[in-house]
């Protein structure tokens, strides 16, 4: 069912939310939910925790909307809330989590002898430990690090924005993403050795 508050953009929802209309709010939360809910998954490896960890990015939202200046775009200043929750959170409770679990290999990308898609046993072995290897390598990399490469790759976010959310320069994000890939590399290459 589309609204009329549906093509309003978000920075005008949250000013009609600072005056506290409630249904502007449920619908930045459903504009927005999927992204926020995805990027917390991504850094944090744990649907719980990611579904936690949304619930406050928004509840954080409603409580900063009468104080919300839209001096940059509104996904750039949730996604800085939520990144800073993040990193925030994990180090706060001491808990390294998985950047992404085995369950999440494409079964059908791994051809079988016979040309097929339909992996052989052998085939769904060797990706779960790919998959493991490359979980403990992301999860190895420093928190700065991590959260640039969910942002880049998997968000497609351009270096600006992620220099913004991460409050830091368009170089300090080259820079970071650069170390993430080398140190990726080398985690990755000591596995296959």
């Amino acid at each position: 069912m589309t609204t009329k508050l549906d093509s309003v953009s978000s920075e005008d929802l949250m000013a009609k939310t600072a005056g506290g209309d409630e249904y502007a709010f449920e619908v930045l939360v459903r504009r927005h939910q999927s992204s926020i809910l995805n990027l917390i998954y991504r850094y944090a490896g744990d649907k719980t925790m990611a579904k936690d960890l949304a619930q406050e990015v928004f509840i954080r939202v409603w409580q900063a909307a009468n104080r919300y200046e839209p001096k940059a775009k509104f996904t750039t200043w949730i996604y800085r809330i939520t990144a800073n929750l993040c990193l925030n959170e994990l180090k706060s409770s001491g808990k390294k989590k998985l950047f992404f679990s085995e369950s999440h290999i494409e079964e059908d990308k791994f051809p079988n002898e016979e040309g097929n898609a339909s992996p052989s046993a052998e085939d769904i072995l060797l990706a779960g430990e790919r998959s493991r290897k490359i979980s403990e390598a992301l999860q190895s990399l420093p928190k700065n690090q991590r959260m640039a490469l969910i942002m880049k790759k998997y968000d497609d976010l351009p270096y600006q924005e992620i220099a913004r959310i991460l409050d830091c320069s368009v170089s300090a994000v080259e820079s970071l993403l650069a170390r993430a890939k080398e140190n990726l590399y080398e985690k990755l290459n000591f596995f296959e050795k």
